[in-house]
């Protein structure tokens, strides 16, 4: 009997130490539920079933509004607030403003590093946005948001991601009346988390955002639907965090397929108007807002730095139609024919000319030049100057004519006070006031001959001059003299 007792016993000690394990999983769920539910279910308000019938109508009524009331205040407070150090990612295209490498950007960025700001103005970004995140992390593609780009055929077409249709499928936001947003609760449905700037989203309002049109033409669509792919014109994109002017394309790249020759050219044409704005006479527009449209070194040498004008004939010469797609042939005749005198610019040909220019002073030589310098240097090199070296000197040359004729007396057609009055510049371009005076100063000043420099009649003006400027008076006259008490 004890014996069948004791079986008894172990078998539903059996029984108990090895329960199924299913039980036990469904055990540990309840446990859980009501570990979530039980703060909840204690929380709400008492029903009147719960309260035995007591509450009235009203005071149902006032729960359920209550409890309504809560449930906004909850709301509210449940909005995430962005970090007190604000956010960092997503506000450059690199973490902490680093330099994009080299190799994620346009094609053509070593040859072009810093866009043009005459083909892209600059721009005014007013949101973060981190592209990195969204194409490596959330796996979206170009076309989740630009999907404008696939069928864009002008610059002026908006290829921007619209957030109602865009952003919102994803953040909790509501962006279908513009200008009464409504922000949700999470952090990422929050106006700060994606505008940047003080207050943004205060009083419904954000910095504008502002992408002004690019002076190019380009249809995204004829590239799209040639299977070129997004970083071939804007690099790694997908690598980086904020995109901007930084990834346009760069024309050295475009040049890719824009420049080949022959079968492999294809619909890719390499005429500026291809690509440039041009003016009702066909010539490509220059002038815009940002400043004037100008060739990079790289094309054709072309640079317009302050060494063109020596450049500018080879340039020319090598291919007179390039230039044309800017100039007109009035723009280099003018120039070429001498109706337009550039100041740096003379004839091939001036330096036999140019005694004839100077003495009529056309062009005026001090305009440019320093007489006792730039003149009197070269004169004195080539033997033609009053004191140049006797070995520079030519043999039978002489700069002016003969002293009987250009020094002595009677005063005739080519003595040298008929070139001092009509153009004295041309004297005093080799003669300094010591060289005057030798000659016509008084013999009791400087040792001078005493030659009369004065015109005829000039004793009734003296007075006029010598009111007006004395200094020329005293380099022959002293001040006690008696020919300057006539004249004062």
């Amino acid at each position: 009997m004890d014996g069948r007792q004791d079986g008894r016993r172990s078998a539903r000690r059996d029984q108990t130490r090895f329960v199924p394990g299913w039980v036990a999983i469904l055990a540990c769920l309840g446990a859980l539920a009501l570990a979530i539910v039980g703060p909840e279910a204690a929380a709400q308000p008492k029903r009147p079933a719960e309260r035995g019938g007591e509450a009235t109508a009203a005071e149902d009524a006032e729960q359920d509004d209550a409890g309504e009331d809560d449930a906004e205040a909850e709301g509210e407070e449940a909005a995430q607030q962005p970090p007190p150090e604000g956010y960092t990612s997503g506000l450059y295209p690199m973490p902490d403003d680093a330099e994009v490498p080299l190799a994620w950007m346009p094609p053509g960025t070593s040859a072009t590093p810093i866009p043009s700001d005459e083909i892209y103005p600059p721009q005014t970004i007013t949101i973060r946005f981190n592209h990195k995140k969204h194409v490596k992390g959330l796996r979206q593609t170009c076309r989740s948001c630009h999907e404008g780009a696939y069928t864009s055929g002008a610059v002026t077409d908006r290829l921007l991601p619209r957030p109602a249709q865009t952003c919102d499928n994803c953040h909790d936001v509501d962006h279908s009346d513009l200008t009464q947003v409504k922000a949700g609760t999470n952090e990422n449905g929050q106006c700060a988390y994606c505008h940047i700037g003080e207050d943004a989203g205060s009083g419904g309002k954000v910095a504008p955002l502002i992408l002004p049109h690019a002076n190019l033409r380009f249809p995204h669509k004829k590239h799209t639907d040639r299977n070129i792919k997004c970083s071939q014109c804007h690099g790694k994109v997908d690598r980086l965090e904020l995109a901007t002017r930084e990834q346009l394309p760069r024309m050295a790249g475009c040049f890719t397929c824009h420049n080949m020759s022959g079968a492999a050219q294809g619909d890719a044409k390499s005429d500026c108007d291809v690509c440039h704005l041009t003016q009702p006479d066909g010539r490509l527009m220059t002038a815009f807002s940002t400043g004037d449209l100008l060739p990079p070194r790289w094309l054709h040498n072309a640079a317009h730095t302050p060494d063109w004008l020596e450049r500018h004939k080879q340039i020319a010469a090598n291919d007179s139609a390039f230039c044309g797609t800017c100039h007109t042939e009035s723009y280099c005749t003018d120039c070429h024919d001498g109706k337009i005198r550039p100041r740096t610019v003379h004839p091939n040909d001036f330096l036999s000319m140019h005694p004839q220019a100077a003495r009529q002073d056309n062009p005026r030589c001090v305009t440019c030049h320093q007489e006792q310098t730039f003149c009197a240097d070269c004169h004195r090199r080539t033997g033609v100057a009053r004191d140049a070296p006797s070995a520079a000197r030519l043999a039978g040359r002489r700069f002016h004519p003969p002293p009987a004729e250009w020094t002595s007396a009677p005063r005739g057609a080519k003595h040298h006070a008929w070139e001092a009055e009509r153009n004295l510049n041309a004297c005093v371009s080799c003669h300094t006031e010591r060289d005057c005076a030798t000659c016509h100063a008084t013999r009791g000043l400087s040792g001078g001959q005493g030659l009369n420099p004065h015109p005829l009649g000039f004793e009734s003006k003296c007075k006029t001059a010598l009111s007006r400027n004395p200094r020329p008076c005293l380099v022959c006259h002293q001040s006690n003299d008696s020919s300057l008490k006539r004249c004062r």
